[in-house]
């Protein structure tokens, strides 16, 4: 009988024994690096959660102090902060680093970064950044306090909000909601006969993003200041008084280098306009300068960038840096004055810059407006409206109990092409930059319009901007921590 060598099962025990122990090892290796990584992710996700504690609580300081931007102390920062473990001990800090806007020496919104760790591995910090304010009317592309009819020639990006009803024929990519679940739409909204509708109806759409009735936004809570936002021009920004006996106001232009040229205005053209449409609502109107005087150049302070403009104001050009123009007559009771938009109006820059324009009464574009204009900014009528008046040619005089067309030199003003809106329209009164007959035939405005919201600026827009809430609340949000 052939015998099998005894190394042979030695040889082969240890053999095993090695793959075993190999395989032993690498199960173990992978566990403990398994164990590692979950630690890693715990205690990072701590982290992150302890810098969030840090934005939390300095919005709860500000709502205690809210000019407060050194943590309730006269230093510097970074501020450091432990959050204790209810059960004893410590679950790690945060660091807090606080900037904010101070314009006219007021502060209008705070950048808080928070870097927080955890107790048991401060190598796995997380920074959180946050910018805190008040929303402002930027959020949106239109707020109207009125019915509103929005064409089916309309293209709106960004919010779209009426206190009252909508009807939308236009097309949007965002919200539009109303303030009422119901209300009465008449024939100057294209209902015959009258009808009661739902608080947005139309067809327009798409229609899963209309919401109503929804909670209105409170006009007087967003009305601006004008008594306050004069203290800051008087003092540190730039203020025009009344022009005075003769004149009608001022020219606006503002320049790309960061300056801006006011001419009196001496001369206006007095022509027939009407707000509304309606035959018996015609007035005269001046928002035709003829001749201004010559001009005078004011730069915009950057850290009080506000004109107060104690008259009516024709505002045009190119914007450089964020400013707030108001139109507004504090000292004499029952005048309110009106911006009127003569030209384009653009930003000089990709991004950064801004315009805030504010009529007490009204914002209107200009008959003698490009037949495609352009304006970048965010403009609010307080207690009238934005829009263009209805104009009617020298020959539809036949067709109206008075004189209402226009000076034949005028004729072909009546009807312009394209309107591009780029930024937020708050509006009083209902607005309205396009004119059509019973039968849906062009008769006066802009044939085409297209409205977006400004993205950057619902995020930080010119100082002194009105907020659609007393509440702070984050509008940026952003995890600044360096990936693994």
């Amino acid at each position: 009988m052939k015998k099998t060598p005894r190394g042979y099962f030695v040889l082969l025990v240890l053999v095993f024994s090695a793959v075993f122990m190999t395989l032993i090892a690498a199960l173990t290796g992978y566990i403990f690096v398994q164990k590692k990584l979950q630690l890693a992710n715990e205690n990072r996700q701590k982290a992150a959660n302890i810098a969030e504690a840090g934005l939390e609580y300095y919005r709860w300081h500000l709502a205690h102090f809210p000019n407060d931007l050194k943590d309730g102390t006269n230093s510097a920062g970074p501020y450091v902060h432990t959050v204790p473990d209810p059960e004893g001990g410590t679950l790690g800090s945060f660091s807090l680093t606080i900037g904010g806007s101070t314009f006219c020496g007021s502060v209008t919104d705070v950048s808080i970064t928070s870097k927080g760790s955890s107790a048991a591995d401060p190598n796995y910090a997380r920074t959180l950044f946050a910018k805190y304010t008040r929303p402002s009317v930027a959020e949106y592309s239109y707020i109207v306090n009125s019915n509103v009819w929005a064409g089916a020639d309309r293209v709106i990006s960004g919010p779209y909000h009426s206190n009252g009803g909508v009807r939308m024929d236009g097309t949007h990519n965002a919200t539009v909601s109303s303030g009422v679940a119901t209300w009465l739409c008449t024939s100057s909204f294209g209902c015959s006969p009258n009808a009661t509708k739902a608080g947005v109806f139309g067809a327009g759409g798409p229609t899963n993003l209309w919401k109503y009735p929804t909670t209105p936004i409170d006009f007087n809570g967003i009305s601006v200041d004008l008594v306050k936002l004069k203290g800051y021009a008087t003092s540190s920004g730039t203020y025009l008084p009344q022009s005075g006996n003769g004149h009608y106001g001022y020219k606006i232009v503002f320049k790309n280098n960061g300056t801006f040229d006011v001419y009196p205005v001496v001369g206006t053209t007095q022509i027939w306009g009407n707000p509304t449409g309606l035959t018996a609502d015609w007035t005269q109107e001046r928002t035709i300068m003829s001749s201004v005087s010559s001009p005078t150049n004011y730069a915009i302070n950057p850290a009080c960038p506000v004109i107060f403009v104690e008259d009516n104001a024709w505002i045009e050009g190119t914007v450089s840096g964020k400013v707030t123009l108001a139109a507004a007559d504090v000292v004499q009771a029952n005048v309110d004055r009106s911006i009127v938009i003569s030209n384009n109006i653009t930003y000089a820059h990709t991004s950064g810059d801004g315009l805030t324009a504010i009529g007490e009464q009204d914002v209107l574009i200009s008959l003698q407006s490009p037949d495609v204009m352009n304006l970048n900014g965010i403009f609010i009528a307080q207690k009238g409206r934005f829009g263009r008046n209805y104009y009617c040619a020298n020959e539809c005089d036949s067709g109206h109990s008075g004189n209402e067309g226009l000076p034949a030199a005028l004729d072909s003003y009546v009807t312009r092409s394209t309107l591009n809106t780029t930024g937020t329209i708050v509006s009083n009164g209902r607005t309205g930059t396009k004119w059509t007959s019973g039968g849906g035939t062009f008769l006066s405005g802009y044939s085409q319009r297209t409205d977006s919201y400004d993205r950057t600026l619902a995020a930080g827009p010119p100082p002194f901007t009105p907020a659609t809430s007393d509440d702070y609340k984050f509008v940026l949000w952003q995890d600044q921590t360096i990936p693994f």
